[in-house]
C-alpha cells in the first residue's frame, strides 16, 4: 500500500522528536553543501519533506504533512503527538478493514469514540493561573530557567491577549520592560515635531486626537482643525492621517506652539486599506473620537470639538506612536473587545487569528518587551526562536487551560472508553473502540522508548499508580504529572487527537489515486546556439 508507506515514512521521521529526551533528525540541505540541518521539531521536519519519489507514497506523506502543518498553525505545537497517534490509528484500522470490516460503520464509531475522548479531556482541564504555574509551564516548554522566569512574569502581567515583543538585546543577559497603553508602528511625519532631541520622543498630555485616513496634500484642509482646537483651548493635538504633503507639514510646524497648542502628526496605522480600517475603528472606540474616512467623502470643513477623541496621554517617536488612557466610553470599549474575542475564538484562519489577538491586546492596554541577550548573534537568534515558540504555546495554555503532560491525559481517558466498550455489541464498534484504547497509549509509549526505557514495563507501572500519574523521562520515575509541573495545553491534546482520528479516517476512505503527468523541465539557452534542459531540483524522499 503506497499511501500507508508514505504515512509511515513521514511519521517515522517525526516520531523521534517526541518527549523531553528527543533524538535528533538530520535533514540534508537541497540548495547548498553545508552540513545537514539537525532538528528536533516535528513541524519543521514536516515542512522540509517536500516530496517522496514514489507518487503513491507521496500522497500518504502529503496527507500527514498537511495535518501536521495545520496543527502547528492552530495551536503552535503537538505535531509529534499528532503524528504518532495518526500512524497507530491508521495502521491498525487498515488491518481491520482489510480483514473484512465495514468501512462506513467502522469510521462512524471511530469518530464517535474520538468525541467521547475529547469531551473527557475537556472535563479534566485545569485553568492556568499565577506566576509560579506560568513559569513552570514555560520551563517545561523551553528548558531555560531564566527565560522561563521572565516569560512567567510577563504573561502573569499581560495575560492571554497582551502584546509581547521579543527583540535582540544589547546585553549578554535577558531583560524585560513594560510599556503602558498601546502603540502602533507609525511615527511622526517630521522629526522637527520632536522637541526633546535627547529623548527622541514627543509626549502630549491630555491630547485631543483627530482620527482619519485622509491624504492631506492641501494645507488648507487642516485650517478648520487647528482653528477649532485653538478655539476650544486644547493644549495639545494629535493628528492622524494617511499622507501629509510638505506644505501640510509646514503648516503644522508653523502653528506648533508648546505654550498654547502643541501639535504632532502621525500616519494612519496599518499597511493596507483593511489594516487602516481596523486601526481607525479601534482608535475611534478607544478615544471616543469620530473617524474621518476618505472613502466616505468626509472632510474637516465642518469639524467640531465633539469630533475629536481624547486620552490621558499620547506619545510619538520616529517609528511609533502610542495612546495611554483613552477616554472612550468604557461600556462601548468592553462591547467591542468582547466582539473581537468572539470572532477570535471562531476563526480558523491562523493569520486572522493572530491579527485579532494583537488588536484585542492593544485595546486592553499594556505591552511587554523581552530583550534577548547572548555572547553571539547565533545564540541570540536561537533563544529568540525558542522564546517566540514558547510564548505562542503559553498563550494557548492561558486560553484553553492545561492537562497532565507526557500522554498521561490520554491514559486517563481510557476508563471512560472502556465503559462504553463494555456496552458495545456491534463488531465494528468494538474494533474501533479497541483501536482507540490502545492508540491512547501510543504517545506515552513513544516518549518512553525515545528515553531508552521498556514501554510495556513502564506502562504497567503507570496503570498500577493510577490516574494522574505518568512517566517523567528526565528522572526515569513515575510521578504525579501535574504536581511535577509536567503539563500540556488542553487545545494541543484535543486538536492532536481529533485531527489524527479525522485524518486517519480520510486516508482510510481513499479508493482511487489520480496522478498528474510529469511535465519535462523548461528549455533555456545557456550560450548562443546551445540549449540545456534544466534538471528538477532534488527533493527529500
Amino acid at each position: 500500500m503506497g499511501i500507508q508507506k508514505g504515512i509511515n515514512k513521514i511519521v517515522d521521521a517525526v516520531k523521534p522528536t517526541l518527549g523531553p529526551l528527543p533524538r535528533i533528525v538530520a535533514i540534508e540541505r537541497i540548495l547548498d553543501e553545508r552540513m545537514p540541518e539537525l532538528l528536533d521539531d516535528g513541524g519543521t521536519i514536516a515542512k522540509r519533506i517536500i516530496q517522496l519519489k514514489d507518487p503513491n507514497e507521496d500522497v500518504g506523506a502529503m496527507i500527514v504533512r498537511d495535518f501536521l502543518l495545520n496543527l502547528q498553525d492552530q495551536v503552535g505545537d503537538g505535531t509529534a503527538i499528532g503524528a504518532v497517534l495518526l500512524q497507530y490509528l491508521y495502521n491498525e484500522s487498515l488491518k481491520y478493514i482489510v480483514s473484512g470490516g465495514n468501512v462506513a460503520r467502522f469510521k462512524h464509531y471511530l469518530k464517535e469514540g474520538a468525541e467521547i475522548v475529547i469531551d473527557n479531556l475537556f472535563n479534566m482541564i485545569t485553568p492556568l493561573e499565577g506566576q509560579e504555574k506560568l513559569t513552570q509551564v514555560a520551563k517545561t516548554l523551553c528548558g531555560n530557567e531564566e527565560l522561563a522566569r521572565m516569560l512567567g512574569e510577563i504573561f502573569d502581567i499581560i495575560g492571554e491577549y497582551g502584546r509581547l515583543e521579543i527583540r535582540a538585546g544589547y546585553k549578554r543577559s535577558l531583560d524585560r520592560e513594560y510599556i503602558e497603553g498601546m502603540y502602533w508602528e507609525r511615527g511622526v511625519v517630521s522629526r522637527e515635531m520632536i522637541s526633546n532631541k535627547r529623548a527622541s520622543k514627543v509626549v502630549l498630555n491630555n491630547p485631543a486626537i483627530l482620527i482619519s485616513d485622509m491624504e492631506i496634500h492641501n494645507p488648507r484642509m487642516l485650517i478648520p482643525v487647528i482653528e477649532i482646537a485653538a478655539k476650544s483651548k486644547f493644549r495639545s493635538l494629535l493628528i492622524i492621517g494617511e499622507e501629509f504633503s510638505d506644505s501640510a507639514i509646514g503648516l503644522i510646524l508653523s502653528n506648533n506652539n508648546p505654550k498654547k497648542l502643541k501639535i504632532v502628526a502621525v500616519k494612519t496605522p496599518g499597511w493596507n486599506p483593511e489594516e487602516h480600517a481596523e486601526a481607525i475603528e479601534d482608535l475611534s472606540i478607544l478615544t471616543g473620537g469620530k473617524p474621518f474616512i476618505k472613502a466616505a467623502g468626509n472632510s474637516f470643513d465642518n469639524i467640531s470639538a465633539k469630533d475629536f477623541g481624547f486620552a490621558r496621554q499620547a506619545w510619538a517617536d520616529k517609528y511609533n506612536f502610542g495612546i495611554i488612557g483613552g477616554k472612550g466610553d468604557p461600556k462601548t470599549i468592553r462591547k467591542h473587545i468582547n466582539k473581537l474575542r468572539r470572532t477570535h475564538e471562531e476563526t480558523a484562519d491562523p493569520v486572522v487569528y493572530e491579527k485579532l489577538r494583537v488588536r484585542i491586546g492593544k485595546l486592553m492596554g499594556g505591552t511587554a518587551v523581552l530583550w534577548i541577550g547572548g555572547d553571539t548573534e547565533l545564540e541570540i537568534n536561537s533563544i529568540q526562536e525558542i522564546a517566540k515558540k514558547t510564548s505562542i504555546i503559553m498563550r494557548e495554555a492561558l486560553r484553553s487551560g492545561i492537562l497532565p503532560g507526557g500522554g498521561t491525559a490520554y491514559l486517563d481517558c481510557k476508563s471512560v472508553l472502556e465503559r462504553k466498550l463494555e456496552d458495545s455489541s456491534e463488531t465494528d464498534q468494538i474494533a474501533a473502540y479497541k483501536i482507540l484504547l490502545r492508540g491512547l497509549e501510543e504517545p506515552t509509549r513513544t516518549i518512553i522508548r525515545n528515553a531508552g526505557y521498556d514501554d510495556s514495563e513502564i506502562i504497567a507501572q503507570i496503570k498500577k499508580a493510577g490516574k494522574g500519574y505518568g512517566f517523567d523521562a528526565l528522572s526515569g520515575k513515575i510521578v504525579k504529572m501535574m504536581e511535577a509541573g509536567i503539563w500540556d495545553t488542553a487545545s494541543t491534546l484535543q486538536s492532536a487527537f481529533y485531527g489524527a482520528v479525522t485524518t486517519a479516517i480520510m486516508a482510510l476512505t481513499i479508493d482511487v489515486i489520480v496522478h498528474r503527468k510529469q511535465e519535462s523541465g523548461p528549455v533555456i539557452p545557456r550560450t548562443p546556439g546551445l540549449k540545456k534542459r534544466i534538471k528538477p531540483k532534488s527533493k527529500l524522499g
